[in-house]
């Protein structure tokens, strides 16, 4: 007689087959691969919805600039996770499925201040930028032990387009200090 978690498997594991695409990669590496690039894509997910979150709530005299600085980014931060979750299938992996896997997954901090001043939402996107940027490179480590080359190609640009908006984050945030 099967018990309700072994039939619950049974199913889970049918549904999982269902989806299953060839690859030439080991199983291994699809979980792997696949583990990595899901918590990137978490925190894609999560810095997207706080780059448009500062966008919504911006203030101040820059409010044109940073307004549209951050449109522009929540913009290619958003186009990312297609082709990351699309990635993740391409070897065979299953992807994320929900908001909550989201919020389970991210690393990214939550800011649902209802104030926060301009220059320090540049600042925290500029620091988000930066965290997702080593851990693109992690990823891209995974990748390459387990030579999927494809992805590690993909991560880097990622990389490249991460560390421009942590750059112009940056140079945004700056206070007028000389030398900083």
């Amino acid at each position: 007689m099967k018990t309700r978690k072994s039939a619950e498997s049974a199913v889970a594991a049918k549904l999982t087959s269902a989806l299953a695409t060839p690859s030439d990669l080991s199983l291994n590496a699809v979980k792997d691969i696949e583990g990595a690039m899901n918590a990137i894509l978490a925190d894609v997910f999560a810095i997207y919805v706080k780059t448009k979150n500062f966008h919504w709530h911006m203030s101040g005299p820059h409010f044109r600039d940073y307004h549209l600085l951050l449109d522009e980014q929540a913009e290619q931060i958003f186009d990312m996770t297609d082709d990351i979750a699309e990635r993740v299938r391409k070897i065979g992996g299953l992807t994320l499925r929900s908001v909550g896997q989201i919020a389970k997954m991210t690393r990214v901090l939550d800011n649902d201040a209802s104030y926060v001043d301009p220059l320090d939402m540049l600042a925290e996107l500029h620091e988000d930028n930066k965290m997702l940027v080593t851990r693109l490179k992690t990823a891209h480590d995974v990748c390459a032990e387990h030579g999927d080359i494809a992805t590690a190609s993909l991560i880097e640009n990622w990389v490249d387009e991460t560390e421009r908006r942590a750059w112009f984050l940056f140079e945004s945030s700056r206070r007028g200090e000389p030398g900083h």
